[in-house]
């Protein structure tokens, strides 16, 4: 069975290491924080002290990294991954970065005789738990054709979207869809609730009617239950919409509402909200408006 390097175990990567780790898969992993690979070793998961020795051990290697800064940091750093990196190794990121460095990343493992696809995911925590998740592949068809069983250990579906950069690409486009409905689910609670709507109610009918969206299925008992554990940070959708939007000024394409969907996490960036669930929006809402979209009592 190939042997799989898992670099990043934050809010997805550790979920999606132990996944491979249950399907039998011999996996060496590291985290640039230390501390997190404790369930995973239980799980028979070997630990690595550098990117670089990751990388020298294994014939896949997965990345889950929060931004573009510190996806440098991994492959270029000292004892980084393309320091290392064997001929014949594929190198696979999954985590969402711009696709100018997507596509620099590609290049660069190429040049080592080695090969890169951007393999962005969506599904969030509960996705990446249950190994649900969906990816979206940037890069040579025929080099995902030889990884796609360790792809349906941690994922349900691969989409394949073209040439590298592609996959990085569709999933600013994805984001900027979440982060907007997200944006339209919190501000439509806050009119409901401003009306005198019980919450509650109100979105049993999102759920049941042509407002429904992923967003709110996973959402509404969040919302209710005032429940701002993290899925997926409101820090992280800031930085997803940031990237989006420059990418979108430099395809002259006109992006209204993710502007004014960036603004709005920005205002709860700046409230201090960024390392809680991207639900936690409704707290700029509930201050506007002066009362809570729960019916939960505080």
């Amino acid at each position: 069975m190939i042997k799989v390097g898992f670099i990043g175990l934050g809010t997805m990567g550790l979920p999606m290491a132990a996944n491979l780790l249950r399907k039998g898969y011999p996996v060496t992993v590291y985290n640039r924080t230390p501390g997190k690979a404790g369930e995973l070793t239980e799980l028979g998961a070997a630990t690595a002290a550098t990117p670089a020795e990751v990388t020298r051990d294994v014939e896949l290697v997965i990345t889950m990294i929060s931004n573009d800064d510190a996806i440098r940091e991994v492959y270029y750093g000292e004892n980084g991954i393309l320091g290392a990196i064997k001929p014949g190794t594929i190198v696979i990121d999954s985590s969402t970065i711009s696709p100018q460095l997507a596509k620099q990343l590609a290049a660069d493992t190429s040049a080592k005789q080695a090969d890169f696809l951007d393999a962005p995911v969506t599904g969030s925590k509960p996705a990446a738990e249950s190994g649900t998740l969906v990816f979206m592949i940037g890069g040579d068809e025929a080099v995902l054709n030889k990884i796609k069983e360790p792809l349906h250990a941690m994922g349900r579906s691969i989409i394949y979207m073209g040439p590298s950069g592609s996959g990085a690409t569709a999933k600013l486009a994805h984001n900027t869809i979440v982060g907007i409905n997200i944006a339209a689910l919190v501000e439509g609670l806050a009119i409901a609730s401003s009306g005198g709507i019980d919450p509650s109610a109100f979105l049993e009918l999102v759920n049941s009617g042509g407002a429904a969206s992923k967003m709110a299925e996973l959402k509404t008992p969040k919302l209710l239950a005032r429940d701002y554990s993290v899925q997926f940070s409101l820090e992280l959708m800031l930085k997803d919409l940031r990237l989006s939007s420059v990418l979108s000024d430099g395809l002259k394409t006109p992006t209204p509402m993710l502007e004014t969907a960036k603004g709005l996490f920005q205002m709860g960036e700046s409230k201090g909200l960024g390392a809680l669930d991207v639900s936690a929006l409704g707290q700029c809402y509930e201050e506007w408006i002066g009362k809570q979209l729960s019916d939960r009592k505080e």
